[in-house]
């Protein structure tokens, strides 16, 4: 593990005061609580922390996987041979112009909303009952019930390899379907800018119980997921596609197509990493064989 020993030596002389973790389980840190230890797994606090500890494991090569919530990720059972580095603590919140909010990347959507609540503005009413980072969502430009993140960030801060820091503009951020400038190149969110409009809080109130009264209603939460299991295919839904093959119950080990919702694969109890991918192929080839539709997988699996 020789660049486990380069690093341990850096961080004594050069980050003495941040907070590492040595063969961490990652089922600890993603919401599918599946995944074997981390190698080494640390926690700035700060963004300026953030980026000179990506600075220098850029410069000496050393393998890196950013995590926010972990509510988008699959981590493999024998675990990761990385430097997991935790954004959680990187969470402040600011409200810099009239209608102008910039925060962390470790800041929670739920948190995020609620503070937008708070200051009487409207836009992130669909954001509050997904369970991620603010970082991890610009770079899915995660959604639901109609909403986005592209329709409300208006700049990111990020840090590329190579590049350094940069300032990214809706333009330069590429925004898609579950997608963004993120996804097909290197790189962290370290802050984001949103842009909201003025609202009345009891109707944004209204709107946020509404949206949880209907996730709690049609979605398995109460058992370990990864939210939605694939991404929506066009002219279609997922899981009404996987529920119309009678797919609904499946399971592989301790991993099951949720009965509540077949959009959702969730952890029954002592699901692993590979039960899980042996169920998502199932499902795959099972709705390509009778419906010629292929499903990609929304979540990210990493080893």
């Amino acid at each position: 593990m020789p660049w486990v020993d380069a690093f341990d030596r850096e961080m004594s002389s050069r980050f003495p005061e941040l907070e590492i973790l040595q063969e961490e389980p990652m089922a600890a840190h993603t919401t599918f609580r599946i995944g074997g230890p981390a190698r080494r797994f640390a926690r700035p606090r700060r963004p300026e922390e953030l980026t000179a500890l990506l600075e220098l494991a850029g410069e000496r090569r050393w393998p890196v996987l950013l995590v926010g919530n972990g509510s988008n990720l699959l981590v493999s059972d024998r675990g990761l041979d990385r430097l997991v580095i935790h954004t959680g603590a990187v969470e402040r919140i600011a409200r810099t112009g009239e209608t102008v909010l910039r925060a962390g990347a470790g800041t929670g959507l739920a948190c995020l909303a609620s503070f937008a609540l708070r200051e009487g503005l409207t836009g992130l009413e669909f954001a509050h009952g997904i369970p991620g980072s603010l970082g991890g969502a610009v770079c899915m430009n995660a959604g639901a019930y109609g909403g986005e993140m592209r329709q409300v960030v208006t700049r990111v801060w990020a840090w590329f390899p190579g590049e350094g820091t940069a300032a990214l503009g809706p333009e330069e951020l590429d925004f898609g379907y579950r997608r963004s400038v993120f996804s097909g190149k290197p790189g962290a969110v370290l802050e984001a800018e949103v842009t909201l409009a003025p609202g009345d809080p009891e109707a944004i109130r209204g709107t946020m119980e509404d949206l949880s009264r209907r996730r709690r209603e049609k979605q398995p939460l109460e058992l370990p997921s990864a939210g939605s299991t694939f991404k929506r295919p066009e002219g279609h839904f997922a899981g009404t596609l996987i529920q119309q093959c009678g797919l609904k119950g499946l399971r592989v080990g301790g991993a099951q197509v949720s009965p509540k919702h077949a959009g959702f694969v969730v952890n029954t109890g002592g699901a692993t990493c590979a039960d899980v991918c042996a169920l998502i192929e199932l499902v795959r080839a099972r709705v390509r064989e009778e419906t010629g539709v292929d499903l990609e997988p929304e979540i990210k699996i990493v080893d």
